[in-house]
Protein backbone atom coordinates (compact mmCIF):
# COMPACT_ATOMS: atom_id res chain seq x y z
CA UNK A 1 0.00 0.00 0.00
CA UNK A 2 1.88 2.97 -1.34
CA UNK A 3 0.15 6.34 0.38
CA UNK A 4 1.57 8.34 -2.59
CA UNK A 5 -0.54 5.66 -5.27
CA UNK A 6 -4.05 7.68 -6.15
CA UNK A 7 -5.63 4.79 -5.65
CA UNK A 8 -4.89 4.60 -1.67
CA UNK A 9 -6.01 8.81 -1.91
CA UNK A 10 -9.39 8.20 -3.76
CA UNK A 11 -9.85 5.01 -1.33
CA UNK A 12 -9.95 7.09 1.88
CA UNK A 13 -11.99 9.90 0.12
CA UNK A 14 -14.53 7.38 -0.41
CA UNK A 15 -14.81 5.61 2.95
CA UNK A 16 -17.65 5.90 4.83
CA UNK A 17 -17.44 8.71 6.92
CA UNK A 18 -19.44 7.31 10.35
CA UNK A 19 -19.81 9.53 13.00
CA UNK A 20 -20.24 8.32 16.73
CA UNK A 21 -21.32 9.17 20.23
CA UNK A 22 -17.97 9.72 22.27
CA UNK A 23 -18.13 10.91 25.99
CA UNK A 24 -19.53 14.12 27.04
CA UNK A 25 -22.05 14.11 24.11
CA UNK A 26 -19.09 14.51 21.51
CA UNK A 27 -18.83 13.50 18.19
CA UNK A 28 -16.17 11.99 16.31
CA UNK A 29 -15.73 10.97 12.70
CA UNK A 30 -14.14 7.11 12.15
CA UNK A 31 -12.28 6.77 8.68
CA UNK A 32 -8.83 5.54 9.44
CA UNK A 33 -6.97 4.10 11.96
CA UNK A 34 -5.76 7.51 14.15
CA UNK A 35 -9.57 8.39 14.00
CA UNK A 36 -10.28 4.97 15.28
CA UNK A 37 -8.08 5.23 18.67
CA UNK A 38 -9.41 8.60 19.48
CA UNK A 39 -12.80 7.55 19.42
CA UNK A 40 -11.62 4.52 21.63
CA UNK A 41 -10.43 6.56 24.30
CA UNK A 42 -12.95 8.27 24.97
CA UNK A 43 -15.76 5.97 24.28
CA UNK A 44 -19.06 6.37 25.79
CA UNK A 45 -18.57 2.29 26.84
CA UNK A 46 -15.26 3.08 28.65
CA UNK A 47 -14.97 2.88 32.43
CA UNK A 48 -16.13 5.87 34.16
CA UNK A 49 -12.83 8.32 34.74
CA UNK A 50 -10.99 6.35 32.38
CA UNK A 51 -12.59 8.32 29.13
CA UNK A 52 -9.65 10.42 27.05
CA UNK A 53 -7.18 8.16 28.73
CA UNK A 54 -4.78 6.67 26.27
CA UNK A 55 -4.54 2.99 26.63
CA UNK A 56 -2.29 1.76 29.86
CA UNK A 57 -1.02 -1.73 30.83
CA UNK A 58 -4.29 -3.16 32.18
CA UNK A 59 -5.79 -1.93 28.79
CA UNK A 60 -3.59 -3.78 26.96
CA UNK A 61 -3.44 -7.07 28.65
CA UNK A 62 -7.24 -7.28 28.39
CA UNK A 63 -7.36 -6.61 24.75
CA UNK A 64 -4.71 -9.15 23.78
CA UNK A 65 -6.69 -11.96 25.85
CA UNK A 66 -9.94 -10.88 24.21
CA UNK A 67 -8.40 -10.64 20.60
CA UNK A 68 -6.55 -14.40 21.19
CA UNK A 69 -9.79 -15.68 22.79
CA UNK A 70 -11.30 -14.63 19.33
CA UNK A 71 -8.65 -15.91 17.23
CA UNK A 72 -9.27 -19.47 19.00
CA UNK A 73 -12.76 -19.07 18.57
CA UNK A 74 -12.43 -18.69 14.72
CA UNK A 75 -9.73 -21.88 15.02
CA UNK A 76 -6.98 -19.81 14.18
CA UNK A 77 -4.63 -20.83 16.71
CA UNK A 78 -4.81 -24.32 15.85
CA UNK A 79 -2.41 -24.11 13.28
CA UNK A 80 0.83 -24.22 15.35
CA UNK A 81 3.24 -21.96 13.06
CA UNK A 82 0.33 -19.62 12.58
CA UNK A 83 0.01 -19.00 16.01
CA UNK A 84 3.43 -18.74 16.64
CA UNK A 85 3.62 -15.96 14.36
CA UNK A 86 0.62 -14.05 15.57
CA UNK A 87 1.37 -14.21 19.06
CA UNK A 88 4.83 -12.62 18.14
CA UNK A 89 2.76 -10.13 15.55
CA UNK A 90 0.33 -9.07 18.94
CA UNK A 91 3.30 -8.68 21.08
CA UNK A 92 4.92 -6.47 18.64
CA UNK A 93 2.11 -4.65 17.96
CA UNK A 94 0.35 -3.96 21.42
CA UNK A 95 4.02 -2.07 22.21
CA UNK A 96 2.73 1.15 20.60
CA UNK A 97 -0.11 1.56 23.13
CA UNK A 98 1.91 0.18 25.88
CA UNK A 99 5.85 0.09 26.15
CA UNK A 100 5.20 -3.08 29.00
CA UNK A 101 2.58 -4.76 27.22
CA UNK A 102 5.15 -6.59 24.86
CA UNK A 103 5.82 -9.29 27.54
CA UNK A 104 2.36 -10.40 28.21
CA UNK A 105 1.46 -11.55 24.98
CA UNK A 106 2.15 -15.48 25.54
CA UNK A 107 0.74 -14.83 28.98
CA UNK A 108 -2.36 -13.52 27.32
CA UNK A 109 -2.36 -16.51 24.64
CA UNK A 110 -2.45 -19.15 27.29
CA UNK A 111 -5.28 -17.44 29.76
CA UNK A 112 -7.48 -17.42 26.30
CA UNK A 113 -6.86 -21.13 25.77
CA UNK A 114 -8.92 -22.31 29.97
CA UNK A 115 -12.08 -22.28 29.01
CA UNK A 116 -12.33 -21.17 33.40
CA UNK A 117 -10.63 -18.20 32.50
CA UNK A 118 -13.50 -17.33 29.68
CA UNK A 119 -16.25 -18.31 32.04
CA UNK A 120 -14.69 -16.17 34.86
CA UNK A 121 -14.72 -13.34 32.44
CA UNK A 122 -18.45 -14.23 31.68
CA UNK A 123 -19.69 -14.34 35.27
CA UNK A 124 -18.18 -11.46 36.61
CA UNK A 125 -19.72 -9.46 33.94
CA UNK A 126 -16.92 -9.24 31.01
CA UNK A 127 -14.79 -7.50 33.47
CA UNK A 128 -11.01 -9.08 34.06
CA UNK A 129 -10.22 -7.68 37.63
CA UNK A 130 -7.18 -10.16 37.81
CA UNK A 131 -5.39 -7.34 35.92
CA UNK A 132 -7.46 -3.77 36.15
CA UNK A 133 -5.25 -1.14 37.66
CA UNK A 134 -2.45 -3.97 38.53
CA UNK A 135 1.05 -2.43 38.77
CA UNK A 136 3.36 -3.78 36.10
CA UNK A 137 5.72 -5.07 39.36
CA UNK A 138 2.62 -6.95 40.12
CA UNK A 139 1.65 -8.35 36.92
CA UNK A 140 5.18 -8.85 36.31
CA UNK A 141 4.45 -12.47 38.39
CA UNK A 142 1.87 -13.57 36.48
CA UNK A 143 4.47 -14.24 33.67
CA UNK A 144 7.14 -17.02 34.13
CA UNK A 145 10.90 -15.63 34.61
CA UNK A 146 12.35 -16.66 31.24
CA UNK A 147 10.03 -14.94 29.72
CA UNK A 148 10.09 -12.00 31.44
CA UNK A 149 14.00 -11.58 30.94
CA UNK A 150 13.73 -12.44 27.43
CA UNK A 151 14.27 -9.21 25.51
CA UNK A 152 14.61 -10.59 21.95
CA UNK A 153 10.77 -12.12 21.67
CA UNK A 154 9.08 -11.43 19.00
CA UNK A 155 11.73 -10.47 17.50
CA UNK A 156 13.95 -13.66 17.06
CA UNK A 157 14.25 -15.54 14.03
CA UNK A 158 11.67 -18.41 12.96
Amino acid sequence: MDPTDPIWTVERQTRPQKVIRLSGGYTHVVHDRSSAHVAAWNSVHREAGKEGDHFKLDDSRIWMRLMFWSAREQCLLENENFAYWFVGFIGHFVKIYESTAPMFARESARWSADPANIQTYLDNGRRMDDVRDVPLREAARDVPAAEARDRTWPYEEL
